[in-house]
């Protein structure tokens, strides 16, 4: 059952991202991003929300969660396909789109947006070997598909990690997961995929490669509504509620202040 949420949000905001911190000044780095997303999905009428952390802070704080350090929108699939064939066209020069196939050492399955003006070194060391290392957001693609199948996809992918913080060789573990990284994507997933669409698989998580399986229920997320975040209207599921119920319980409530932790390591914003 949601409760109300009680807290002071000015105090919050002093203690942890008061204007002009380096949080601050990170989160408006993400917002900035976020907007021109926004701009470009309405223009080509693409539906996305704002999901995860970022959904919660939406709902809880109209804005960012004063702690967070990231910020996670997610499309279907199809869309999301769409989406990665436009932004090149119309990102900004200084907001880069980060792929499989516009970085060869980016081994993960969802995108970023990627802010040029900036250098971010996360707490787990993948992004070092990632050709755009500024500011980023996260664009995560849903899919329906067969439970199982996800399931099966999780290991085969996520073994790249390991191979990653056990090597002793970066440059003949990138080899490796690079190839793995192919196979699995021109050749395991499809499978995969193919699969669940003749099974008529109707299970909505996030899509194969990615080792997180929350199972939603598509009637919670369409049809989209927008909320205020940071003062913008932006896209949310039409029951935000339930979603966040799902993933968090209680999410009204804060967690205990004393005990958070963050993404990033070390960041550089420089002049534009």
């Amino acid at each position: 059952m949601q409760t109300q949420a009680t807290f002071d949000a000015g105090a919050l905001k002093a203690r942890f991202n008061p204007e002009g911190s380096q949080l601050r000044k990170h989160q408006l780095k993400m917002l900035e991003m976020v907007v021109e997303l926004d701009k470009i999905c309405r223009r080509h009428q693409i539906p996305y929300f704002l999901y995860g952390g970022t959904l919660l802070g939406a709902i809880r704080h109209n804005g960012f969660i004063p702690w967070d350090d990231d910020l996670d929108v997610a499309v279907m699939r199809k869309d999301y396909l769409r989406l990665m064939k436009i932004l090149p066209e119309e990102l900004p020069d200084h907001i880069a789109l980060q792929t499989n196939e516009t970085d060869p050492n980016y081994f993960y399955f969802f995108a970023k947006l990627r802010d040029r003006h900036s250098l971010l070194e996360e707490e787990c060391p993948y992004d070092q070997v990632f050709k755009e290392r500024g500011v980023y957001i996260d664009i995560f693609p849903f899919e329906k598909m067969r439970f199982w199948t996800h399931l099966v996809a999780e290991p085969l992918q996520g073994h790249t990690f390991k191979i990653f913080r056990t090597s002793s060789n970066r440059e003949r573990a990138m080899r490796k997961i690079r190839a793995i990284t192919w196979f699995n994507r021109h050749i395991t997933f499809p499978v995969l995929r193919g699969i669940s669409r003749i099974t008529c698989g109707k299970t909505l998580t996030y899509d194969y490669g990615i080792p997180f399986h929350i199972v939603y229920d598509e009637q919670d997320i369409f049809p989209l509504t927008t909320h205020v975040f940071e003062g913008v209207e932006l896209s949310v599921p039409g029951n935000s509620h339930h979603m966040l119920e799902t993933q968090y319980g209680d999410y009204m409530q804060l967690p205990n202040l004393d005990h958070l932790g963050g993404h990033v390591s070390k960041l550089e914003l420089y002049d534009e």
